[in-house]
C-alpha cells in the first residue's frame, strides 16, 4: 500500500511539473507594462514642461528595453523503509519538497543626449509632416497653434522668449477657415519628387462638388495668404515669406519651442515668482481668443491631486493636469504623438543605463 501512494505522490508532482507559467504571464506583463510606460512618458514629459518653466535643463530617458525573466524551480525527496513484520520500528515514510520562484525584469534606459537630443528636439518640424498630419485627421486648429509659427507672414501667439507677441488676428481667422475646409474633405496633399534627392510637397484643393460655403472659405483664405485664385495646387515650404504667389511659406517650431511655449501657460505659485524662481506669466488670452490661443492649463498647488491626468512634483509643489480637461488632455497627448514624429530611429552610441528592477 505504502508503494502505492508514494507512486501517486509522484505522478502528481510531475504532472504539476509539466505546467508551463510562461503563456500565463504574457496578458498581464503587457497591459501591466504598457501602463507603467506610459504614466512615467506623460510624468517625465510634463516634468520636463515645468523644468522650463523654472529655467532648468529638461532630460529625457527613454526605455530601450525589457527583458523580463521568470524562474520556477522545484525539487521533491521520497525516502523511506519497509521493515520486516518481526522488525521493530515498523515501516517508514520520509517525503520532502522545495520550491523557488523568481521574477526579474532588467530595464535599459537610453539618455537622449547630444546629436539625437539636436534633431529630435532641436529641428524645426517639416511642414511636409504638419500636412500629413492635417491629413490623417488630426483639426488644423490644433495643429497651427502648436507647431507653426508663422504662416506666408501671419505670426501666432508666442509667450515666450524674446518674440513675445499676441498673434495676428488674421492667422487664428485663417486657421478656422482651414479647419472648416478641412473637415469637407476639400483639401489634400502629396509629395513630388522631382530627384533623386528633393521633394516638393503640394498642397491641392478641390473645386468640384463642394458647396458655396467652402468654395467661399477657399477663396478668403487664398486672400489671406496672398495666392493665385486660377492655382489648383499651391507648394509648401519651410520659411517666413513666401517666394511667389504660388507658395506657402510655414515657419514651424521645434520640440523644445512647442515645449518653452506651453510651460508659459503654467499656473505658478505666486511665491515662486516672488522669490524670483521663475517669471509671472504672459497675460493669459480671454474671450474668443480663448478656445485657440489658450492651447494647455496646467494647474498647481501644495497637495497632490486626487483624480490628475497626469501630475508631478517640482520645487515643493505639485502641477497637474485635470482628467476632465479635454482641450489640454489633447493637446499634451499630440505633443507626445510629436514626439514619436520627430524619433529619427538609431540608438548606436548611446550611454546606456541598465538597471535590474527585481
Amino acid at each position: 500500500m505504502i508503494r502505492w501512494h508514494a507512486i501517486t505522490i509522484i505522478m502528481i508532482l510531475l504532472i504539476t511539473g509539466c505546467t508551463h507559467i510562461g503563456p500565463k504571464t504574457v496578458p498581464r506583463d503587457r497591459f501591466d507594462y504598457n501602463t507603467a510606460i506610459a504614466d512615467s512618458w506623460k510624468e517625465q514629459t510634463l516634468l520636463n514642461i515645468v523644468k522650463l518653466r523654472y529655467a532648468d535643463m529638461p532630460l529625457f530617458v527613454e526605455v530601450a528595453s525589457i527583458v523580463s525573466g521568470y524562474t520556477l524551480e522545484g525539487s521533491v525527496s521520497l525516502g523511506g523503509t519497509v521493515s520486516s513484520n518481526t522488525a521493530i520500528q515498523g515501516d517508514f515514510l520520509s517525503l520532502g519538497t522545495t520550491g523557488k520562484y523568481t521574477d526579474r525584469p532588467t530595464i535599459t534606459y537610453a539618455p537622449i543626449t547630444g546629436a539625437k537630443f539636436n534633431e529630435s528636439f532641436m529641428t524645426p518640424i517639416p511642414p511636409k509632416a504638419v500636412l500629413f498630419m492635417l491629413q490623417s485627421g488630426w483639426p488644423a486648429d490644433l495643429i497651427y497653434p502648436v507647431v507653426v509659427d508663422s504662416i506666408n507672414g501671419l505670426r501666432s501667439r508666442q509667450a515666450a522668449g524674446a518674440d513675445q507677441r499676441l498673434g495676428d488676428p488674421e492667422y487664428y481667422y485663417l486657421v478656422g477657415l482651414l479647419r472648416k475646409i478641412q473637415k469637407s474633405g476639400a483639401i489634400g496633399m502629396r509629395i513630388i519628387k522631382e530627384t533623386e534627392q528633393k521633394e516638393t510637397t503640394v498642397l491641392f484643393f478641390h473645386r468640384k462638388n463642394i458647396s458655396t460655403d467652402i468654395a467661399e472659405a477657399r477663396m478668403e483664405m487664398i486672400q489671406l495668404l496672398g495666392l493665385d485664385p486660377e492655382k489648383q495646387e499651391v507648394k509648401v515650404t519651410y520659411g517666413l515669406i513666401p517666394q511667389s504667389d504660388n507658395e506657402i511659406a510655414m515657419l514651424t517650431r521645434s520640440i523644445m519651442q512647442i515645449m518653452v511655449n506651453l510651460a508659459t501657460q503654467i499656473d505658478v505659485p505666486f511665491e515662486h515668482v516672488a522669490d524670483g524662481l521663475t517669471l509671472d506669466s504672459f497675460p493669459p488670452p480671454v474671450g474668443d481668443e480663448e478656445k485657440l490661443k489658450q492651447l494647455i492649463r496646467v494647474k498647481s498647488g501644495p497637495d497632490k491631486p486626487e483624480n490628475a491626468f497626469t501630475a508631478v512634483k517640482y520645487e515643493d509643489n505639485w502641477f497637474w493636469i485635470e482628467k476632465s480637461d479635454l482641450r489640454s488632455k489633447r493637446t499634451f497627448s499630440f505633443l507626445m504623438v510629436l514626439f514619436s514624429l520627430t524619433e529619427t530611429g538609431g540608438k548606436e552610441g548611446l550611454p546606456l543605463v541598465t538597471i535590474p528592477a527585481g
